[in-house]
């Protein structure tokens, strides 16, 4: 397609007539079939969290975070009022539905109404939220807040090490977009950053992929999935890595 140019000539961006700035994610639940997101709160979440948490015995799944694992409930609590209850980043508490604990937290941040974009990240999942429908279901619910609110970028980005993650965006239906050097630093280390999204043009077929995994049908009574999310997604993006 041609670019569109202005009176001299030049490439530009592509016009938005009627484009206005979104507002700010609020601070509300988002409900789902198999999970419900909460705005954290430790009186109500910490102990589940810590809880579900201390199934990952080695704290593998906080490698690549850049806080924990924790040592005691109150070192968590302490570390949730000092980090999770501000509006960006805007830190929500996975609830495992049917037995209506905490089991996984999520955020939004970098939240940039001007530019029309927002940031998933935060990403913990305890060892019984992980490679669950639950877990699937969170990341849908945040990503079809954000596009409904008029957001046009969706953002993840990770540690470039961070295989797990990187599988997790792509199946996701986020595009590769490239691996910024030497980003930040870490617990004492380097971070090379993997940066993936999505924009607002991806999210209708997006969402009908992930209507498709959620619905009942997809599931067998064993609660396996007959159709791999990661085949309705991989057509949508524009760059694997």
């Amino acid at each position: 397609m041609e670019p569109t140019r202005n009176d001299l000539g030049q490439p530009i961006g592509f016009p938005l007539p009627g484009w206005a700035p979104p507002p700010a994610p609020p601070r509300e639940p988002m409900e789902g079939r198999f999970s419900r997101l909460e705005p954290v709160h430790p009186d109500r979440h910490a102990a589940d969290l810590f809880a579900a948490d201390a199934a990952d015995a080695d704290g593998r799944s906080w490698t690549y975070l850049a806080y924990g694992p924790f040592r005691t409930l109150s070192d968590y609590r302490t570390w949730m009022c000092a980090t999770c209850l501000g509006a960006d980043p805007l830190f929500f508490a996975i609830i495992d539905t049917p037995e209506g604990k905490a089991v996984g937290v999520a955020s939004y941040l970098r939240i940039t109404p001007a530019s029309g974009s927002i940031e998933v990240g935060h990403l913990h999942y305890s060892p019984r939220l992980q490679r669950s429908p639950a877990a699937t279901e969170a990341m849908y619910l945040l990503m079809e807040r954000a596009f409904e609110l008029g957001y046009r970028r969706y953002e993840w980005k990770c540690d470039a090490l961070n295989a797990a993650s990187r599988a997790a965006a792509q199946r996701l239906g986020l595009s590769f977009e490239g691996v910024f050097r030497q980003a930040t630093v870490y617990k004492g280390r380097n971070r090379d950053t993997a940066w993936y999204a999505a924009v607002d043009a991806e999210w209708p077929a997006l969402r009908e992929a992930f209507l498709a995994w959620l619905a009942p049908g997809n599931f067998d009574g064993a609660g396996r999935q007959r159709t791999r999310l990661t085949d309705l997604t991989r057509p949508i993006l524009k760059q694997r890595g």
